[in-house]
């Protein structure tokens, strides 16, 4: 594990915080549960059976590591209860609610998270991000004064990063908002300030990207930058933010002096607002593969409390940084 997650983890091991790992049947959420537990980051409840999970890893070491199975859960009907509430105006009849909480991990991990029984959830390795957002959506819901649930990705650069100036970055939105509304992209700046302060302890300086810097170009999609950076500074002046904004001008100082001499992100920026998802997604996979940035993530940001999604490729060390991440967000 680098440097920067070990930090995560003795900060989350400071919480005390209960994190809920949804896969409870996948060898990695064992594994992952068997890592938190031996270091203390957090206290584990695999969302499984456990003499079904004992007997498939019989090599994991589930010493201190809670089970609570759906299925046979005395949680149940209450759980089922509570999400036929929250979803009875939209047409969910009580026997949908408890069939779901009976037969969805997801489901009756995230309904544990808004009765207060955990304070966060992870969940991907298996599940789809569609079954994942649903479930984070429908339960759990935006915080207060978000309307727009986005995500972002905690970019941990190489040693060698030519311009290295925090042990870590912010990328967002890179996995839920297509096209971001003026609106929108305010709200994912919001919930990317919390995110970098929350996760990376850093103070966010935030750029909104653009394939412009200060009037560069024209466009309406460069106006739409714009306005949403006029809308943050109006609505919360104490967040640091500069847009629009190319990305060179945003960390490289020569092109920051060159192009937004005034600006008091230009050059210094440590969390990247990306205009749409095509873009979010091609610029965190390609500092990933070309400039050997670790990828943390999709984490999900400006939910009322927190679940957090996995790449289905992830190994138990990720869901591990993960658990660590949704601990930190539990904070108060």
């Amino acid at each position: 594990m680098t440097q920067f997650v070990e930090d995560l983890m003795v900060r989350a091991a400071k919480l005390g915080k209960t994190i809920a790992l949804a896969e409870g049947f996948d060898i990695r959420a064992a594994k992952a549960a068997e890592i938190l537990t031996k270091k203390g980051v957090c206290n584990v409840v695999l969302i499984g059976n456990e003499e079904e999970a004992k007997a498939q890893f019989p090599d994991v070491d589930f010493t201190g590591v809670r089970f609570d199975d759906p299925k046979t859960s005395a949680h149940a009907d209450e759980y089922a209860n509570t999400l036929y509430e929250l979803r009875k105006a939209k047409g969910m009849t009580l026997e949908q609610a408890q069939a779901l909480v009976r037969t969805n991990n997801m489901f009756y991990a995230c309904v544990a998270l808004k009765r207060g029984d955990v304070d966060g959830v992870v969940g991907g390795a298996v599940f789809s991000s569609a079954d994942v957002s649903r479930a984070a959506f429908q339960v759990i819901k935006a915080a207060p004064g978000i309307n727009s649930v986005s995500s972002c990705f905690v970019m941990v650069p190489p040693e060698d990063f030519k311009y290295k100036k925090y042990p870590a970055y912010i990328f967002a939105d890179c996995a839920v908002i297509p096209y971001p509304t003026e609106e929108q992209l305010a709200d994912i700046v919001v919930a990317a300030a919390d995110s970098a302060r929350k996760i990376c302890h850093i103070d966010p300086k935030i750029a909104m990207l653009s394939f412009s810097t200060k009037g560069s170009a024209r466009h309406e999609a460069v106006d739409k930058v714009r306005i949403a950076c006029e809308r943050v500074h109006a609505e919360h002046p104490e967040i640091v933010v500069d847009g629009e904004m190319q990305l060179d001008a945003s960390i490289v100082d020569a092109v920051a002096r060159q192009k937004a001499g005034d600006s008091p992100v230009a050059g210094q920026a440590n969390v990247l607002i990306f205009p749409n998802l095509d873009a979010g997604n091609i610029g965190y996979k390609l500092a990933q593969r070309f400039g050997n940035c670790m990828a943390i993530g999709p984490i999900m940001q400006g939910l009322a409390l927190p679940v957090n999604d996995l790449s289905r490729g992830c190994v138990a060390e990720d869901i591990a940084a993960v658990a660590a991440i949704t601990a930190l967000q539990a904070a108060k």
